[in-house]
């Protein structure tokens, strides 16, 4: 069974910084493309980088290239650092996986990013 549990969100103020996590129970993240979407209120869900299997690089969302880095460990745990944060990074994060023909999310972790 496929669980995926993101933490680390909050409320911060334009300019800081947060790190998200992503526990994985059920995979090995270093084997699957692990990614990271998000969802502000009244908009679609819209995806904000991956992680590719092995060393095979990472791809970011135009909106985040520069400022969000995704990272994993070699075991369970896939990371979004996100530095320079702006109002429009308002929304709530979830970490997602594709295994064996299915999607996995997890429940999400709201950020909020506010004067």
């Amino acid at each position: 069974q496929v669980q995926l549990v993101e933490s680390g969100g909050g409320l911060v103020h334009p300019g800081d910084s947060l790190r998200l996590s992503c526990a994985a129970s059920g995979i090995i993240v270093v084997g699957e493309h692990m990614s990271w979407f998000r969802q502000a209120q009244g908009k679609e869900r819209e995806f904000v980088a991956v992680i590719r299997p092995g060393g095979s690089g990472t791809s970011y969302a135009d909106s985040v290239k520069g400022r969000f880095t995704i990272s994993r460990d070699r075991a369970k745990n896939v990371y979004l650092q996100m530095n320079s944060l702006k109002p429009e990074d308002t929304a709530m994060y979830y970490c997602h996986v594709f295994f064996r023909g299915h999607d996995y999310w997890g429940q999400g972790t709201q950020v909020t990013v506010s004067s």
